[in-house]
């Protein structure tokens, strides 16, 4: 019965030591995974050159600051290219 009890007595400060660094990595992984969602889902800058090829993004670019969308649907706008109501 003595043998019994002093295995236990030097193996709980190891099953101790075993589990507090368990739960250390095991937190440490479940911050990274957090860090990873967080990066992920956070709104990225992008240059709108990025977006689209030069060719397309100048000819969307000509598009807006020539004329308005709703003018070319033939609706009626005013001098700013807005709809006109009324």
């Amino acid at each position: 019965m003595d043998d019994i009890s002093d295995l236990l007595k030097e193996a709980k400060p190891l099953y101790f030591a075993r589990k507090r660094r368990r739960n250390q990595i095991k937190a440490t992984l479940g911050m990274l995974v957090c860090v990873v969602m967080m990066s992920s889902l956070w709104p990225q800058k992008y240059g709108s050159y990025t977006l689209l090829p030069d060719t397309e993004f100048e000819n969307q670019l000509a598009l807006i600051e020539d004329g308005s969308v709703i003018e070319d649907m033939g609706l009626p706008v005013d001098d700013y290219g807005l709809l006109m109501v009324g």
